[in-house]
């Protein structure tokens, strides 16, 4: 049965291998799916427990989890605070796991999912994060002017058919719609920086990239095994030109607030890296061109996104970031 709020295995009680994390604000309506696909595992039930955070949700969340508490290892806890960094933190403080594994509340995990997890782990005693390929739902017609390299801000993810071990989260990272981690090296890192990722509407992201890097830095592997696979919703109201630019846009402001924390950059410093932006967009006639002009062209759509990135470098360098 599930309680009303979260409650640890009793002593007697081995703990599981994993914990999985669900985080959800006020999304009653895509959870129940996501819930069922971590319970459904082939993975024996006493190795893996489902934990629900309900993010200050106004909706019918806990009516749902409650109508799945014929589940031995479904738990939930409420988070107050509003943010997604503030939930997931909460999620592998509560943990029991040894691991602790994310889903996001609109994602349905593979049936071996929880075994790939403990596979992955244990492919090498060095791993300190591992993540896997992240397919989409298409809830509408994907667009023809939507391209691979920017279908990826929609959480699609397929980096090989085979594990292979990150080595610059710049050029290729795992998502926090499907990643885990040993609760120990998130404890060590501290969490997710609750100066990333979403708070309600706002569209700061990268929290998952940036504990990537963080844990890379501490000598960990960061690895990408494909086995540990999920679907992902991709809602209609993104296949929109307008969700993108406001997505990259943001992007781009992300970027900035990561290096803030990362470098510190004095404020000169950070009027002269948003004029070396301006330069380099002004210099490119195809980024211009993609910012300015209609398309539905793929190639001239991508260039538009990208160049979006850097208008919002260049707004996070001079003190947009300091407001997100």
């Amino acid at each position: 049965m599930i309680a009303a709020d979260s409650s640890h295995p009793s002593p007697v009680q081995a703990p599981p291998a994993v914990t999985v994390v669900i985080c959800t604000h006020n999304r009653a309506h895509y959870l129940k799916q996501s819930i069922r696909s971590a319970l459904e595992q082939t993975a024996a039930t006493r190795d893996f427990e489902v934990l629900v955070v309900d993010n200050r949700s106004t909706d019918e969340t806990k009516a749902v989890v409650e109508s799945l508490q014929s589940a031995a290892n479904l738990r939930y806890l409420y988070e107050p605070r509003l943010g997604l960094c503030h939930a997931r933190n909460a999620g592998w403080r509560d943990a029991a796991g040894r691991y602790v594994a994310y889903l996001d509340d609109d994602a349905v995990a593979s049936t071996e999912w929880v075994s790939a997890i403990i596979d992955g782990f244990a492919s090498d005693a060095n791993v300190g994060i591992v993540g896997g390929r992240v397919e989409p739902i298409w809830e509408a017609e994907r667009p023809v002017w939507l391209s691979d390299d920017i279908a990826l801000s929609l959480t699609v993810l397929d980096w090989s058919d085979r594990p292979k071990v990150i080595t610059d989260a710049r050029a290729e990272w795992l998502v926090g719609a499907n990643l885990a981690a040993p609760r120990a090296v998130l404890e060590e890192v501290g969490g997710f920086e609750p100066r990333l990722d979403r708070v309600g509407r706002r569209m700061i992201s990268s929290g998952d990239v940036f504990l990537q890097k963080q844990i890379m830095a501490r000598g960990y592997t960061c690895l990408y095994f494909p086995r540990m696979s999920v679907k992902h919703l991709v809602p209609a109201a993104r296949l929109r030109q307008a969700w993108f630019r406001h997505r990259y846009y943001w992007q781009g402001i992300s970027d900035v607030v990561m290096q803030l924390i990362e470098e510190n950059p004095s404020r000169g410093r950070r009027i002269g890296l948003a004029a070396a932006k301006a330069a380099a967009l002004l210099g490119s006639p195809r980024m211009l061109r993609g910012l300015l002009v209609p398309t539905r062209d793929p190639r001239v759509f991508t260039d538009k996104c990208f160049a979006w990135i850097l208008v919002g470098r260049m707004m996070g360098l001079l003190g947009a970031a300091h407001r997100a």
